[in-house]
């Protein structure tokens, strides 16, 4: 199971109340259904075996010998099946009836969970019936194999990367205030399996999908549940069949309701461990009872994706959800940036505005924070700064956005400084190398800091987290400000975050902001530090280190889950199968690890700004990593690939 990744199933099967041996064909069939598909976890609903509903049938000893014999028929017909089954049936143990599920692989019964909290209400009377499991270790003697029945068993898998653990709770206990999925996260299991019968109500399939996805975000797990369906008795209840697989609070499949169905999906499971190594919580307590390890192994195989990976990690899929989480993220912005300037007493901010997208970021940020703190928007200073490589269309979108935010700009072409600058340090203007650029940079960041102290104010910084992670800034140059607002925030998300002022400009019919921001937007990405060819843009960062929506991609996997670059690599070729050849992939891939490595010195004294998501690069929290470390062994993996 390559790279972490696991393929998980939850299956519906036709019933028939109380008849063990047509139940276990039916659940053969979907069996043979999953293993097509390379499922190696597989999880039935509850008392599968026997049928749900079979009310006071339980007692009855044919029914109970019946589904025993069914689970060693269906454990000899999936003997050559690569996966780990759960199955549920009703078991009778030391003259107590107990509803269990059992876990099935290769032809062995690895172990058999009995149900923790038992309803006891108009709907179901399980309390009737069956009485609780507990956590003490027992043994089942069951055709002369002594099988472990117990509440705390974990099933491990070691040949998924990290290791896959999983534990099993049974309907009821998901609901319960303080359900057995709590302990096994704190034991170590990363994947809750839960066979149910949960009846259909109005409103209630909402709320169930709901549980999971909030019970698997909580424990940092994957959850597979498998509901009973419309073939169990319609006495008094209906059931809906209703399955769902989530992963830290993403639902990744959900079958529709009232049938028979099966649903697969692809947990990583190098995730989940990636985001628990990073919580203290997840340790167990000394008064746990302790837990039974049952190892089993698939083999060390690839397991094939139909899982798919968004392109744009820190932005949403859906619209809705963008403008929502736009709307946060300048929130955030403003908050820190309002904070900054009530406890300097500064009345006064510094932007240099260039008429690129970060800039004019920063700028709508400053301006939206002025007026809700209610200050004068007199106190907004914008310097643009032509210089070499400035061409019209850039300088003239800096004066139309000043102007249409009410702000007053104030140009300060600086060829002469630069060129002075270069004469005394006996640098040849004629040799466009990297202090050809630099000066240009370091130059406005002076003139800048020197505004800011004519007017007590603060320069904001403009640089954004996909420049910092690549080291794109030129030290002490755009790479300094006094408080950089757009610290925590992604080129990708960049875009989307002046797309939103700019259809807010619209909807209220503010047309020459909104006019100008979408020109903007259509700008080549450029620090305009080289000369410019028949007034168009020379140089274009994207043509130089690749482009953002990759490392964008790279940089998510990279610093918010740890993966390494085989497993970024493949996922990025899935995700970007349409646009980039798996080449250009590898190309760029290099290009990020060997960028982020060098250029760490740069993070290292970072200005203050604001973190707005999972994924931060601010030395004092974040990212506390030696300027000087070596990326050889990140290297070496990508050139493998």
């Amino acid at each position: 199971m390559k790279d972490g990744f696991v393929k998980v199933g939850a299956a519906t099967p036709h019933v028939r109340v109380a008849d063990p041996e047509y139940n276990a064909e039916r659940i053969l069939e979907q069996v043979s259904l999953l293993d097509l598909e390379k499922v190696r976890v597989m999880v039935f609903p509850e008392l599968s075996l026997s049928g749900y509903t079979c009310g006071d049938l339980f007692l009855h000893e044919r029914l109970t010998e019946g589904c025993i014999e069914q689970l060693f028929y269906l454990a000899e017909e999936t003997k050559d099946v690569n996966a780990l089954i759960f199955v549920g049936l009703p078991v009778l143990f030391e003259d107590k009836l107990y509803n269990c599920c059992a876990a099935l692989f290769k032809g062995e019964i690895l172990g058999m969970v009995p149900k923790t909290f038992l309803p006891n209400y108009s709907e179901f009377y399980e309390a009737r019936h069956f009485i609780p499991g507990t956590g003490d270790l027992r043994y089942m003697d069951l055709k002369g194999k002594k099988i472990p029945f117990s509440t705390n068993l974990i099933f491990e898998n070691k040949n998924v990367k990290g290791g896959l653990r999983i534990a099993v709770e049974i309907c009821e206990d998901l609901w319960a205030p303080e359900s057995p999925s709590v302990r096994h996260a704190l034991k170590g299991a990363n994947l809750i399996v839960n066979p149910s019968a949960s009846d259909a109500l109005v409103g209630k399939a909402d709320y169930r999908k709901k549980l999971v996805e909030v019970t698997s975000a909580r424990l940092s797990a994957a959850y597979v549940y498998s509901g009973a369906g419309t073939s169990e008795s319609t006495q008094d209840l209906v059931f809906a069949g209703h399955s769902l697989i989530a992963e830290n609070g993403t639902v990744l499949a959900e079958s529709a309701l009232f049938g028979e169905n099966v649903i697969t999906a692809d947990i990583d499971v190098g995730r989940l461990i990636s985001d628990r190594s990073r919580m203290n919580t997840f340790s167990a307590t000394s008064d746990m009872k302790p837990y039974l390890t049952l190892g089993f192994d698939t083999g060390a195989q690839v397991t094939p994706l139909a899982r798919k990976f968004p392109k744009n990690p820190f932005v949403p899929d859906d619209g809705d959800t963008v403008r929502k989480r736009c709307e946060e993220i300048i929130a955030i912005q403003c908050a820190g940036l309002k904070k900054r300037l009530e406890h300097t007493g500064c009345r006064c901010a510094v932007i240099g505005l260039s008429g690129g997208l970060d800039s004019t970021l920063s700028m709508l940020v400053t301006h939206r924070t002025f007026k809700e703190a209610g200050l004068t928007l007199k106190g907004i200073k914008a310097v643009t700064m032509p210089c070499f490589g400035t061409t019209d269309r850039t300088y003239d979108n800096a004066c139309l956005l000043a102007e249409a935010l009410g702000i007053r700009l104030r140009t300060v072409d600086i060829k002469k400084s630069v060129r002075q600058h270069m004469e005394d340090i006996g640098k040849d203007e004629k040799v466009h190398d990297v202090t050809y650029e630099n000066c240009q940079a370091r130059e406005r960041i002076q003139v800048l800091m020197d505004v800011a102290n004519m007017d007590n104010g603060l320069v904001i910084g403009t640089g954004d987290m996909s420049e910092l992670a690549l080291g794109w800034a030129t030290y002490n140059g755009d790479h300094m400000s006094m408080y950089d607002v757009n610290a925590g925030v992604p080129k990708t998300l960049v875009r989307h975050l002046v797309a939103f002022f700019a259809d807010e400009a619209s909807a209220k019919g503010n047309v020459e902001l909104s006019m100008v921001l979408s020109d903007i937007l259509d700008t080549p990405v450029s620090p305009e530090l080289l000369p410019a060819l028949n007034g168009e843009i020379a140089q274009k960062t994207e043509e130089l280190v690749g482009p953002y929506i990759l490392h964008d991609f790279f940089l998510y996997y990279m610093l918010r889950f740890g993966f390494c670059p085989a497993k970024i690599y493949r996922m990025a070729a899935i995700a970007f199968e349409d646009e980039f050849y798996e080449e250009e992939i590898k190309k760029w891939l290099g290009v990020f690890f060997r960028r982020f490595f060098a250029q760490q010195f740069k993070r290292s004294c970072l200005p203050d700004g604001p973190k707005v998501g999972t994924a931060a690069l601010s030395p004092r929290g974040d990212l506390r990593m030696p300027s000087d470390a070596s990326a050889a062994l990140w290297l070496k993996e990508i050139e493998s690939l």
